[in-house]
């Protein structure tokens, strides 16, 4: 800034020489002093005031000017927001700065000058931090005060409204990246992605139905750091594939028999990915990154855990049951605290083909093929002389010795060993586990973790971690009328455990020995964790619906122990999320079209018709809701609890009395909830008053909106009360009294609307909140190559000229202004 001289009596400039005047002196040296201040006035703050004070200069050049300063604080103070300190001085200043004297330590941007910036922290509404303005001359300095009060959290955007359009929506002033599609490269040597159905090597190219997923800070030397805000690991699932998309002219067959390179890229499109990501300007991943990796159906694995060497797990590939190939139909996940990645084997039972008389022939080596049959009925593989999944079962591969396709027929086969050593009878028996990954190494072999149970595993996810209490993983069975389950590990927590450096080996001692639990929920609001420990009640061989022979047959067919010790069925249990301050699980229950008004009951309690503006109808539960529990205590060692269901999913048209119970409005309704997540505790949306991430995967709702994330302040159990609903389906009616939540209202709202037919899925941000990563799965999915239904992610940036084939991508959302999302 310079000075304009306004006496200027005999100022007329006469010298022809080039001599600087006195004048253009004064203007260099208050320029150079005050740019450092960025001006000379402050910007006066609508809340917070500032303080002023006056100090003497002693210039060495003779000179004796004042100096003043201030200092204000602007902008927001609720958590997770970002909030601007701006000084000013006034005199012949050298330097300037900003420190902090009062409350939680924040990290001040720009505190060499006079505007810094911060995010404010997730504290107690009321607290105040406190920040010191330095302004430093010739002749000493002066300061000036100023503070920041934190208000409560609360969610910062306006709500997205419902959309059908084509592309990913989400509030004004966030900003929308397409990360990683499928079909992009992450090794070398591998070309870019064509999009016509013509690629190969999806060993080394991102898979498809981007699903669960995590992200790890990366240090600079390649170990895992907890603060590693702009470059990081993000490890993802590969659900299953939109077969259509992936070959020139959608799948193909002869006789009844899959081409072999259809059915290889089918199978390495599913797994996992594990990524390198970079924040400079904007996000990317880094594609040829040592620590890039495909997890596919094709890559070895190990077992861990009781059942690992188990009759039930032979094959002619592992005869001694330790080993297996590959993980399949990976949905939702689990982060570590020690730094891993937890993956789950959901819908296998559908890749499997089992022909029609494997059942005699299974019953003819006695008492275990008896007992295999009713395992495999409960868990839904019956026989039929389909292939299964996509047919890879057909395929007759060009090297007659390779067994890759041929694992996919579970039929037991005439003449083979009875123990399953010569065939791939048992192989269907090595899914539906939990795999634990160290994405820190790309060397290291995935593991079965066998203690957590064996079922359609949709989340894992590790309850709050308390030094010397037994942690607790919480998981659902995503299947219509399945349970919910818990597992405590028999060692209790050591802080120390979450920086080992060998991450599988702290895996072993957490996952590998505990007690299995499944939820029976009671209707006055109480609930027992019952355990799955064979020996106890009717786990015996004496149960005459199934004899268990062993706690490996009890997590086995784990399915059919639940039964046994009359768990509650659930409407689809499916993502589960632990509240960071609290310690309350959420699970959501995403819909139930086989819920009667018969069978309704009070965790489980609406039973109705749903109709669609483009006609037709949904029955049953057709529109999921979200239960949570509080354990006894609050410790995760707890085998009672307390519970209410939070959120019950609704059209804002639909009868407020008896289906919207939770009272949605046209900025929060939503159907079938899927995903689940919560901030992080590492940052304001996981403290204090924690953000709930709601993902939908809904089809009763989609005549009115794509699928959405929703972000929630969810309060806590028993905030609201009770209610009773009267179901009506047809001539059926009937009454249940269930407990409810408060209602919602601007706690809850859409964040975020997706492209059509898709599915959103997927949630996890960096340490610091400040970019969340979100999966849009399977958009455009109804279509095929002649019929292109969606164009997404081609057209996020605009309109597209020619249809392009979707891809299921990850996308970043940053906020404008460099806050927390969703704050």
């Amino acid at each position: 800034m310079t000075f304009e001289t306004i006496y200027t009596d005999g100022d007329i400039d006469t010298n022809p020489t080039s001599n600087p005047h006195l004048n253009d002196l004064i203007d260099v040296r208050y320029s150079r002093r005050q740019t450092l201040m960025g001006g000379m006035s402050a910007t006066a703050a609508a809340v917070f005031g500032g303080m002023l004070l006056t100090g003497c200069d002693d210039d060495n050049d003779g000179g004796s000017d004042p100096v003043t300063a201030t200092a204000t604080a602007g902008g927001s103070s609720s958590a997770g927001r970002v909030a601007t300190l701006t000084g000013a001085a006034i005199g012949q200043v050298d330097s300037v700065n900003w420190t902090q004297t009062a409350g939680p330590t924040v990290t001040l941007a720009g505190a060499n000058t006079s505007t810094a910036t911060f995010i404010v922290p997730g504290a107690a509404a009321g607290t105040v931090l406190s920040f010191l303005f330095t302004a430093v001359s010739a002749g000493g300095s002066v300061t000036a005060t100023t503070s920041v009060t934190v208000g409560a959290a609360s969610l910062g955007f306006t709500a997205v409204a419902k959309s059908l359009a084509d592309v990913v929506a989400v509030p004004t002033g966030y900003a929308v990246t397409v990360l990683y599609r499928l079909g992009d490269p992450i090794g070398s040597g591998v070309g870019a992605y064509t999009n016509d159905g013509t690629d190969t090597t999806f060993s080394k190219r991102a898979g498809d139905h981007h699903d669960g997923m995590s992200y790890f800070g990366l240090s600079a030397s390649g170990t895992p750091d907890a603060n590693g805000n702009a470059r990081g690991l993000l490890v993802l699932n590969h659900e299953n594939i939109t077969q259509a998309y992936l070959h020139p002219n959608g799948a193909t067959s002869t006789g009844g028999v899959r081409p072999e390179a259809e059915a290889l890229k089918e199978m390495e499109c599913h797994g996992v990915s594990v990524i390198e990501v970079n924040r400079s300007a904007s996000w990317a991943y880094a594609p040829t990154s040592s620590f890039n990796r495909r997890i596919t159906p094709l890559t070895p694995m190990s077992f861990s855990g009781p059942v690992r060497g188990a009759d039930s797990l032979k094959t002619r590939y592992s005869p001694d049951a330790t080993t297996g190939r590959g993980t399949i139909n990976n949905c939702a996940n689990g982060t570590m605290p020690w730094n891993t990645y937890l993956t789950n084997e959901e819908n296998w039972v559908g890749y499997f083909k089992r022909e029609v008389g494997d059942a005699a022939r299974r019953a003819a080596t006695g008492a275990v093929g008896v007992k295999a049959n009713t395992s495999l009925t409960r868990y839904g593989k019956t026989e039929s002389n389909t292939g299964g999944n996509y047919g890879w079962s057909t395929v007759t591969p060009a090297d007659t010795t390779s067994t890759l396709y041929s694992r996919w027929n579970i039929t037991a086969q005439t003449g083979a060993p009875a123990d399953g050593t010569g065939d791939f009878r048992n192989e269907i028996f090595q899914y539906g586990w939990v795999v634990e990954i160290d994405p820190f190494d790309a060397a290291s072999t995935p593991r079965k973790r066998t203690a957590l149970g064996r079922m359609n595993h949709e989340g894992c996810q590790i309850g709050r971690t308390i030094a010397g209490v037994k942690p607790a993983f919480y998981m659902g069975d995503d299947a219509q009328n399945e349970y919910i389950y818990k597992f405590v590990s028999a060692t209790p927590w050591a802080t120390a455990d979450a920086t080992a450096a060998n991450r599988l080996a702290i895996g072993d001692k957490y996952l590998d020995t505990g007690t299995l639990y499944v939820a029976k929920f009671a209707a006055d609001g109480s609930g027992q964790w019952l355990p799955l420990v064979f020996g106890q009640g009717p786990l015996t061989s004496a149960n005459a619906a199934y004899p268990f022979a062993s706690q490996v047959d009890v997590l086995i067919n784990t399915r059919l122990a639940a039964d046994a010790l009359g768990a509650t069925r659930m409407d689809r249990p499916e993502w589960t999320a632990v509240n960071p301050a609290t310690g309350e699980m959420y699970c959501t229950l995403t819909n139930n079209s086989s819920r009667t008004v018969a069978t309704a009951d009070a965790p489980n309690p609406r039973a109705y018709v749903d109709p669609k503006t483009t006609g037709g109808q949904t029955t049953g539960n057709a529109n999921g809701h979200i239960i949570r529990l509080r354990e006894t205590g609050d410790t995760s060692e707890a085998t009672t609890f307390a519970w209410d269901i939070y959120a019950f999913g609704a059209g804002s048209d639909l009868d407020a009395a008896n289906i919207n119970l939770s009272g949605l409005d046209p900025t929060n309704d939503f159907s079938s909830p899927d995903g689940l997540w919560f901030g992080l505790p590492s940052n304001a949306s996981g403290t204090i008053a924690p953000v709930m991430w709601i993902e939908t995967d809904d089809g009763a709702y989609t005549d009115v909106t794509n699928c959405m994330l929703l972000a929630s302040v969810p309060g806590s159990v028993n905030d609201g009360g009770t209610r009773t609903v009267t179901n009506t389906i047809g001539a059926a009616t009937g009454s249940v009294t269930t407990r409810i939540g408060k209602t919602p209202g601007a706690a809850l709202r859409r964040f975020l609307v997706g492209p059509k037919e898709c599915e959103i899925t997927g949630i996890h941000t960096t340490p610091d909140g400040r970019s969340l990563f979100v999966n849009i799965q399977h958009p455009g999915e109804n279509g095929g190559p002649t019929n292109i239904t969606s164009s997404w992610p081609a057209n996020q940036a605009g309109t597209v000229t020619t249809p392009s084939r979707p891809r299921s991508a990850t996308i970043v959302i940053t906020k404008n202004d460099g806050g927390v999302v969703g704050l």
